[in-house]
């Protein structure tokens, strides 16, 4: 669908507004497509095929069925532990799992928040590159947010991991660690409530995942395939979050695995969103509103367009009546907003809009039809919520 053009907005200025830029309290960062660091990690089970496992369990002198085997213990017992494999000969089970498992991720500092219901972790990678990953337990499902990339080179000031630069992607298997890591502890009854297992899946941790489009897309097959070739999740339980590389959101939407799309827009007008969200430089608002359309005339899945509300900045009555236009030019009933109060950062002095001002913002998408709801905050008091990913080590 092309892009139907909005009435000019009315910028706060003209309404006696307060008007804040970001360059007011950030100075500006360059966008980092190309990471610093590009060396691999070993290659793990997890980076293969199905054909793959089979081919590099023969080349050990293994028998083909082996393979399933070992694919059994990693996705449907979260395990990698050679000791925990005793179906497999003792003779050659230590050093196939040697080969196979080798430890992508370690564990270095592990906070919690809400009674131990959520969990930030903090993993040091092979060459000692930094991601976290956010386990939260609800009453009736659990959530997993899980990083794409250490660091994030989309340099929204807003954002600490933005803020961070990019050191480099990370493999399908690093990522899917993460997966199998929150797995294993809510299988173990670690996470208070007894046992249980991984509903949710959104890809909200640090990095921009269609910046790694191959091993989010490879991570995302792993996910949905049944057990135990994979973790059998539901594809519409997986949220894949972008800033709006409009090329990739189409590539993904035509691959027709009907993950959610979430798009980080944050403004609806050029001017600011620039500001606010780099990439819009390179694919304007309406470019990633058009891509956001069409995911969902491919997949059929309503797409979330998330909204950092920040104060006196891009939490204006007319921006909201703008979003709300824009997304109406495109049809109804294909899209979602979630508002979210912005998470504090350090150094930042942006604050969260005020309540009433966040209540306007939403009676006012919702005045256009716009189903809206106020997203979930949970983690801030441990720096785990959106924007606040940033890997950091203990001060002692």
């Amino acid at each position: 669908m092309p892009s139907t053009p909005a009435r000019p907005a009315t910028s706060g200025a003209d309404l006696g507004l307060p008007v804040v830029r970001p360059g007011d309290e950030t100075a500006p960062m360059p966008l980092q497509m190309a990471p610093r660091r590009r060396g691999k990690p070993p290659k793990h089970f997890a980076d293969l095929t199905p054909a793959e496992r089979v081919a590099s369990v023969e080349a050990m002198g293994e028998k083909p069925f082996r393979a399933k085997q070992l694919a059994t213990h990693y996705f449907q017992h979260f395990t990698s532990d050679p000791e925990q494999m005793t179906d497999l000969p003792a003779t050659t089970r230590e050093a196939m799992a040697t080969t196979m498992f080798p430890q992508l991720i370690r564990p270095t500092r592990r906070l919690e928040a809400d009674g131990g219901t959520t969990v930030k972790t903090l993993w040091h990678l092979f060459d000692d590159a930094r991601v976290e990953s956010v386990l939260m337990r609800y009453p009736n499902r659990t959530t997993l947010c899980i990083s794409s990339q250490a660091g994030c080179g989309m340099a929204c000031p807003f954002c600490a991991t933005g803020q961070l630069g990019l050191t480099r992607n990370l493999s399908t298997a690093e990522i899917l660690e993460q997966v199998r890591a929150a797995n294993k502890s809510l299988a173990a009854g670690e996470i208070p409530g007894g046992p249980t297992r991984l509903n949710n899946l959104v890809f909200m941790g640090m990095g921009e995942p269609l910046a790694n489009p191959r091993a989010v897309i490879e991570t995302v097959r792993a996910l949905v395939a049944p057990q135990p070739e994979g973790f059998g999740m539901s594809a519409r339980n997986i949220t894949v979050s972008t800033v709006g590389l409009v090329p990739a959101m189409r590539k993904l939407a035509d691959l027709g695995i009907p993950v959610t799309l979430a798009l980080s827009l944050h403004a609806p007008d050029d001017d600011l969103r620039s500001e606010l969200v780099p990439i819009n430089t390179r694919w304007s608002v309406d470019e990633a509103l058009d891509a956001a359309r069409h995911y969902f005339e491919v997949t059929g899945r309503r797409v979330s367009i998330e909204y950092a509300l920040i104060k006196d900045m891009n939490d204006h009555g007319w921006r909201a009546d703008l979003l709300g236009e824009k997304l109406n030019a495109r049809g109804r009933g294909w899209v979602h907003v979630n508002p979210i109060p912005l998470n504090p950062t350090p150094g930042s002095i942006w604050t969260a809009s005020e309540r009433a001002v966040e209540d306007e913002f939403v009676a006012r998408l919702r005045g256009h039809g716009i189903p809206t709801t106020i997203r979930d905050t949970r983690g801030s008091d441990i720096d785990g919520a959106c924007g606040q990913l940033a890997a950091e080590e203990d001060d002692e």
